[in-house]
């Protein structure tokens, strides 16, 4: 008999074993409904094979659904990303179908001629409707009428004649075939010497991964895009996935691309709409969508044919997704390169330093673009101690910040304010009590918001207008504001510089593609004088006439225990920095610090990468921290927390002993309080070469979770909180 194993969406530890009907043509990835207990579930099939002599009694599956099945090949990186993160099969798999879950296009009704049929009273306006239609278009009633100058009553005449015929026609796809020769670039001698190492890469039709590390400015999209026009000449076929780490930075890129191949390519992100979403899933699963940009999830498209991938911004810590299914899309795109034998590109101007250290040993190769194209040049970066010249009582920008930008408003230039946190005011206390607000039953600070009048979290997403008395003591009026947000620095650059125009660019002002677009457009175009922002802007834009950036606290990132916060730290200033004296202006940007003398602003003022990435390896080496040790965490939590302390003790006594690993923990989290469920962690560290994995398999193995209590497994954390 044949014996399917199929991945139910369920935290499951393997398949179930299901009987396939004799008469059934089944294959792996296909749609199935199958008996689960009382229930009927959708499954994807794993495995099919012949078994004799065998005296299970299966039930069998009951319905083979009529969609598109799941490649092998992407059924194969599932099953690995699976067993890499710890994560139960089944709900991995079924991240590769979420475009099915939206019902495709509906057909829209347009008219048409029909053939061989005239108007037996051809008036003029019957005429003109008919010469504006054409014999081979299709156009709705109104705008047929519109176009025409006719009214609605001629084209109803033409219809009710039977001239005009209603037909359903299915929305254009929303992308289209690239043509690698359609608008060749011209390439500078170092971008089109990085773009060969990238074609030989190709040209091997093997795993290759290549780390493309060029400076803010240096061209790097024209070189992965030239490799991709000639990916598209060897083989029409191929396709190609593009990874950006915001969809703020999707437009720009979707755009150059259009430019560049003379059609839009595929769109992956949740702001596109589901019925495009659907589009898209089955252009990729059938091999028309060439050319994919999307966000991490985009990885877990069910490509036929994936040839290059490439992970833009690479070093962004939003690769990493934290909530549901935990996974780094970085390490997870080097994967599917490989068992896809494809090309990867890791582009980046501060590459993460687990990517540098493959880099330098050849792990990966290493293409190096050292200066920026054509007549730009890196900004000048300087350092504002604070304490020397602090801002005024109230302010945050100081005088040599604010005289600088009164110099590039002079020249009709723009000015970028950069401060990586968004709202108002990240703290409101009660002056007579102390009070601080936080959201209910978690542990994180509300942040007011003066746009909308709200106080909102930004870890559970509650939200609360603010009260006029303090829930706490019950004083009047005695809410205080306490730090900066963008909105605050916004308010004050409005008081000092009323002639400005003025915008604020972060994910709560600029909420979708749509209004990023708008917004990017307009600062491209000169409209916006001074651009207050987080690191929405931070990476990725490219604006002609931008000339100073101002970084409003250059020590933000450097609080808290994070083991990548100094790296963080200067990987977003260095891009922020970048974003000034990009074309022919030269550029500088103005770092306000407490701190000058950390070794991280001694590194960005003297634009000294590798001597800040050789202090911070050699500070993980010592400390066998990646990329030079390895980490994994549990993440314990549960509403109870009785049954949380039995749970975390429960898995201490388990700790299997290993050598080359240690186990920290249980301890409470930084946010020991999120959303009324308290918790707990442990943290593994490991050598370099010590399976991790098969660790944490062996320490769960036999531990059952109970149902009061959550489990998360996190294999290489990014977040410590």
């Amino acid at each position: 008999m044949k014996v399917a194993s199929v991945l139910l969406p369920l935290p499951l530890p393997e398949a179930f074993d299901y009987g396939v009907p004799d008469d059934w043509e089944l294959g792996i990835g296909d749609h199935v409904v199958v008996p689960l207990g009382p229930r009927r579930v959708r499954g994807l099939v794993q495995e099919i094979r012949e078994v004799t002599g065998s005296n299970r009694r299966l039930r069998e599956i009951e319905e083979r659904l009529d969609v598109p099945s799941v490649p092998p090949s992407a059924m194969a990186f599932l099953d690995w990303a699976a067993r890499w993160t710890l994560t139960p099969p089944g709900e991995m798999a079924f991240l590769a179908t979420r475009g099915l879950s939206s019902p495709p296009p509906r057909a829209e009704r347009r008219l048409r001629r029909v053939a061989g049929r005239d108007p037996a009273r051809p008036t003029e306006a019957r005429s003109r409707a008919l010469a504006t239609l054409g014999d081979d278009e299709a156009a709705s009633m109104a705008d047929l009428a519109r176009a025409a100058g006719v009214s609605a009553s001629v084209i109803k005449g033409l219809m009710d004649e039977g001239v005009l015929e209603v037909a359903e026609i299915q929305p254009a796809l929303p992308f289209g075939v690239p043509d690698p020769e359609f608008s060749a670039t011209q390439l500078s001698a170092d971008q089109a010497a990085a773009a060969r190492r990238l074609a030989g890469a190709i040209d091997g039709r093997t795993f290759a991964p290549v780390l493309l590390d060029g400076v803010t400015g240096s061209g790097k999209t024209e070189v992965y895009l030239e490799a991709v026009a000639h990916l598209l000449r060897q083989q029409p076929d191929a396709q190609v996935l593009i990874l950006l780490p915001e969809i703020a930075l999707t437009q720009a890129l979707m755009r150059r691309i259009e430019a560049r191949f003379g059609a839009p390519p595929a769109e992956w992100h949740s702001s596109v709409p589901p019925p495009v979403r659907r589009q898209v899933w089955e252009g990729v699963r059938s091999g028309e969508a060439h050319l994919v940009v999307g966000a991490r999830s985009a990885l877990f498209l069910p490509f036929r044919s994936l040839r290059m991938i490439v992970v833009d911004e690479e070093h962004d810590g939003s690769f990493k997704q934290e909530q549901g299914i935990v996974y780094h899309a970085r390490d997870l795109a080097v994967a599917r390169a490989s068992q896809s034998q494809a090309l990867v590109v890791l582009a980046s101007a501060t590459p993460s330093l687990e990517t540098l250290t493959n880099a330098e040993q050849g792990r990966y190769d290493w293409v190096r673009l050292a200066a920026r194209h054509g007549a730009a040049v890196l900004p000048d970066i300087d350092l504002i101690d604070l304490r020397a010249t602090p801002p005024d009582r109230g302010r945050w920008l100081s005088p040599p910040l604010v005289e600088a930008m009164v110099e590039t408003l002079a020249k009709g230039e723009q000015s970028l304010l950069f401060l990586n946190r968004r709202g108002y005011a990240p703290v409101v206390l009660c002056r007579a009590c102390g009070e601080r607000m936080t959201a209910p039953d978690s542990d994180s600070w509300l942040v007011e918001h003066r746009y909308t009048g709200r106080l909102v979290c930004h870890l559970t997403g509650f939200s609360m207008p603010k009260p006029s008395h303090c829930p706490a003591c019950g004083a009047a009026d005695s809410l205080v504001s306490i730090g900066p947000g963008v909105e605050r620095i916004a308010e004050e650059a409005a008081e000092r510089f009323p002639e400005a125009r003025i915008e604020v660019f972060s994910s709560d002002t600029v909420p979708d593609a749509a209004a990023a677009r708008d917004l990017v457009r307009r600062m491209t175009e000169g409209e916006i004088d001074i651009l207050v922002a987080t690191q929405a802007a931070a990476k990725g834009h490219n604006f002609p006439n931008l000339t100073l950036v101002g970084v409003v606290d250059a020590d933000l990132g450097l609080k808290g225990g994070d083991l990548r916060a100094a790296e963080r730290t200067f990987q977003l200033l260095i891009q922020a920095a970048g974003r000034a004296g990009r074309a022919d202006r030269p550029g500088r940007a103005l770092l306000q610090t407490w701190l000058p003398e950390h070794p991280v602003m001694q590194a960005l003022k003297a634009m000294d990468r590798d001597a800040f990435t050789q202090a911070e390896g050699d500070g993980r080496r010592l400390m066998g921290l990646p990329p030079y040790g390895r980490l994994a965490a549990l993440i314990v939590s549960s509403a109870d927390a009785e049954a949380l302390d039995r749970v975390c003790l429960d898995l201490a006594r388990r700790i299997p002993t290993a050598e080359r690993v240690e186990v920290y923990g249980p301890a409470d989290a930084p946010l020991a309080l999120v959303r009324g469920r308290r918790r707990k962690r442990f943290l593994v560290r490991a050598d370099r070469d010590v399976d991790v994995q098969a660790y944490l398999r062996a320490w769960l193995a036999e531990f059952k979770v109970p149902a009061s209590v959550r489990l998360r497994v996190d294999v290489d954390p990014y977040s410590f909180l």
